[in-house]
């Protein structure tokens, strides 16, 4: 880690208790003029049909300098903080160091290789869609960018996030199989308890996940390949073993740095922790598995 990467506090909203990451203090929140671009960026998502094509953004260059300063912090974070196997994924996926891409300048490569494209969201999207949508090889992502004052920190995702963080899984094939697995399972499904289920499985394995590498624990997920502060802070947080019993009872921040993430024991672990959950997947899983309710489960916050 260079001293450029260790200074997280500097970058990101404290609250008073000492938290990390609350969202009421991100300038983004209050500041009427970047609220206004976010929502107009954001409108082009009304009545938008999954696969249509996103319509172009005239980035402005400060637009294009934010994408810049993250691209190139977020890298050197990386190095000593992500699995290998995503590393090459990155350094080989189309996503430009130099500018914001339109969702079809790195989209259209995805399909080449591995199948999936981007398909335009305005902010978050309900979990029948969004998880859906990956099985036939969707993936939603906004297009606004973050607030220029704090680069290296949003308390909602971003372009940054979907495109970088999201664009390099969805470079390679191995991936790419575990997000259609997703989709598959949501496919199936129509309740909000099993949707649930499968988004809290989600959330901490291809958002949020860690895995232990040469003893170590990396980071794979891909909230946290676009989360400057949380890779920066990734030997301080509460990691726990992976337990699907335990993962789909923890509440989770939407809007925040993560309390606790779940380990698994390599990254190939992953494939099968999903597949082992996923693969029959039905709206009997959670009886059979003897699984909380959704009213019984972790308040998302």
């Amino acid at each position: 880690m260079t001293s450029e990467t260790v200074d997280v506090r500097a970058r990101t909203p404290v609250a008073p208790d000492g938290r990390l990451g609350a969202a009421p203090l991100h300038p983004g929140l209050s500041d009427p003029a970047y609220v206004r671009r976010r929502d107009a960026i954001a409108a082009l998502a009304e009545g938008h049909e999954v696969g249509a094509p996103s319509p172009p953004v005239a980035y402005t260059e400060r637009e294009h300098e934010t994408w810049r300063q993250v691209h190139a912090a977020l890298t050197a974070a990386q190095q000593d903080t992500v699995c290998r196997a995503v590393l090459r994924a990155r350094d080989t996926a189309p996503i430009p160091a130099d500018h914001v891409p339109q969702h079809a300048e790195v989209g259209d490569r995805l399909h080449e290789l591995t199948g999936f494209r981007f398909t335009l969201a305005g902010g978050l999207v309900p979990d029948e869609r969004f998880l859906g949508s990956m099985a036939r090889g969707y993936f939603h992502a906004v297009q606004y960018v973050r607030h220029p004052a704090m680069p290296l920190y949003t308390p909602e995702p971003d372009v940054v996030h979907d495109v970088f963080g999201h664009g390099t899984h969805l470079s390679a094939p191995w991936f790419a199989d575990l997000y259609r697995l997703v989709g598959a399972a949501a496919s199936r499904v129509s309740s909000e308890d099993a949707l649930d289920l499968i988004s809290r499985v989600y959330w901490f394995t291809l958002e949020y996940g860690v895995a232990f590498e040469r003893r170590r624990v990396k980071a794979y997920g891909a909230a946290l390949l676009s989360s400057y502060g949380e890779l920066g802070q990734l030997h301080r947080a509460d990691i726990r073993p992976w337990a699907v019993e335990r993962v789909v009872n923890t509440p989770y921040v939407a809007a925040g740095y993560q309390p606790v993430l779940y380990a698994v024991r390599s990254l190939d672990h992953v494939a099968d922790v999903l597949h082992d959950f996923l693969d029959e997947f039905d709206e009997g899983t959670r009886d059979r598995l003897g699984l909380p309710t959704h009213d019984e489960r972790g308040a998302v916050t």
